[in-house]
């Protein structure tokens, strides 16, 4: 089944995103697939239990380029050099951009799981754990809202981004 039949698309226009520090900005043509994959290198890449990614066509560097890592004899993995924040999984022509460096993630629902055979045992029950007390909840929000972000808004700028912009 091509990417085509498992998601629709559902941007107008171009999408966009970046590393968390603006140093490297894109802009997609038009998303493809939406996975997650549980294979090690990608836990490794991503410091996670997992990689959520979608294949990205007509994929444009409009702010930097991503620094490069073979992971293996076939695959590469493009960062940012200056934040450390993954971008890309790519093999033989193809590029799958990281779904958390969508300025828009939502896009991008996953619809499929790859390599589930290298998932984690704490994958299964993570939709199940309980939340904080509202308490607790309610000191996290004040505490969220006094920190000053240091990072790149979801938006593309016109000049290199510096907090306060």
């Amino acid at each position: 089944m091509s990417d085509e039949n498992l998601t629709k698309p559902r941007q107008a226009e171009p999408v966009s995103g970046g590393c968390q520090c603006g140093a490297v900005r894109y802009s997609i043509g038009r998303l493809g697939k939406a996975t997650i994959c549980h294979c090690r290198m990608c836990q490794k890449a991503f410091g996670n239990y997992f990689a959520p990614l979608v294949v990205a066509h007509n994929i444009e560097w409009t702010r930097g380029k991503p620094a490069i890592f073979r992971s293996s004899e076939t695959n590469w993995r493009g960062f940012c050099n200056q934040c450390g924040t993954p971008l890309t999984y790519e093999y033989e022509g193809h590029v799958e951009i990281a779904i958390g460096t969508l300025d828009n993630p939502d896009l991008a629902p996953p619809v499929q799981q790859v390599n589930a055979r290298y998932r984690r045992h704490g994958v299964h029950g993570l939709i199940q754990l309980p939340e904080k007390p509202l308490d607790e909840m309610q000191q996290d929000e004040l505490w969220n809202q006094s920190v000053v972000s240091h990072q790149h808004p979801d938006h593309d700028t016109e000049a290199d981004y510096q907090p306060g912009d």
